[in-house]
């Protein structure tokens, strides 16, 4: 089957809403696209926690301070044990495709409760063409 499994003949519900996963995340997922926006990246991010795509959420998530195999098992763990149900993107400021810093306010809701959050976003390096990744949370509630 080209594209394999999961690839880009993928038609089923992307977890971020934004259509089939084949055409949504799943491009950003295996590394054929970079997110354009802000919004793009946490929408491709809410979508690797909900499918596992642990390899993509250490991409976008750089801590050079944590070792690398302890932020392996945490990724693998949160993408366990929630049941990740849905996504609303609540605000956005900034994080456009010729930003260097955004933030997105959203909702995440999971089997038992609602993740509230303002995620900071920036180029890598401060490149207007650097990619999108996610800093950190400026505003967590659980």
């Amino acid at each position: 089957m080209p594209g394999g499994f999961g690839g880009a003949l993928d038609q089923s519900p992307c977890p971020c809403g934004g259509g089939a996963y084949g055409s949504c995340c799943g491009p950003l997922h295996r590394g054929d696209q970079l997110a354009e926006t802000a919004e793009q990246l946490m929408r491709s991010r809410y979508s690797a926690f909900a499918r596992g795509e642990i390899d993509y959420l250490l991409v976008t998530h750089p801590e050079p301070d944590v070792p690398a195999q302890q932020r392996r098992n945490s990724l693998e763990q949160s993408c366990r044990q929630p049941r990740w149900l849905g996504l609303t993107v609540l605000a956005v400021s900034g994080g456009g495709p010729r930003d260097l810093e955004g933030t997105v306010q959203f909702e995440a809701r999971y089997r038992g409760g609602v993740l509230k959050e303002t995620s900071l976003f920036q180029r890598r390096d401060g490149a207007e063409d650097g990619p999108w990744l996610y800093v950190g949370a400026l505003h967590l509630e659980c």
